[in-house]
């Protein structure tokens, strides 16, 4: 799971400069947030993606990848205000990078996961919650079990 969490980190590093600096056209500020706010969000993201691979959440999240993204941007939408504006003192600059960098992160964030899960052939694994009523840990399905296979 780490190298998922560091090649995301490394295209979030890339959107934080590139999208501070533009804003205010000064380098130091646009390295502070590029430092700052990717490694707090990269962290939050560890934890997301963990939360997601959880036996609940799991199956949810692979054939939903647009809702894991909606909830990983509200998380990176309130980090990156936080960040941004303790950095700049300023509303403005704060809310701006607040909202630009987010949005720009969410669409790295969703190809991200798509080409992910692609590159990792990822299983689709489906729970059996009817474990005592049929085969299922002899290695049935609940429709091979009642025969409709």
């Amino acid at each position: 799971m780490m190298k998922k969490t560091f090649s995301f980190a490394v295209l979030h590093f890339a959107v934080a400069f590139s999208l501070a600096f533009m804003l205010t056209g000064d380098i130091i500020f646009g390295s502070l947030v590029a430092m700052i706010e990717p490694m707090v969000n990269t962290l939050a993201f560890y934890f997301h993606d963990r939360l997601w691979n959880r036996r609940r959440f799991y199956r949810y999240g692979l054939l939903k990848p647009a809702v894991k993204t909606a909830s990983f941007a509200t998380l990176h939408f309130s980090v990156a205000f936080a960040v941004a504006y303790a950095l700049s003192g300023s509303l403005v600059v704060g809310g701006l990078l607040a909202l630009l960098e987010p949005a720009v992160n969410t669409c790295v964030f969703y190809f991200h996961e798509r080409a992910w899960n692609k590159h990792q052939s990822a299983p689709l694994k489906l729970h059996c919650h009817h474990q005592q009523m049929y085969s299922c840990q002899q290695g049935k399905s609940p429709a091979e079990a009642v025969g409709h296979v």
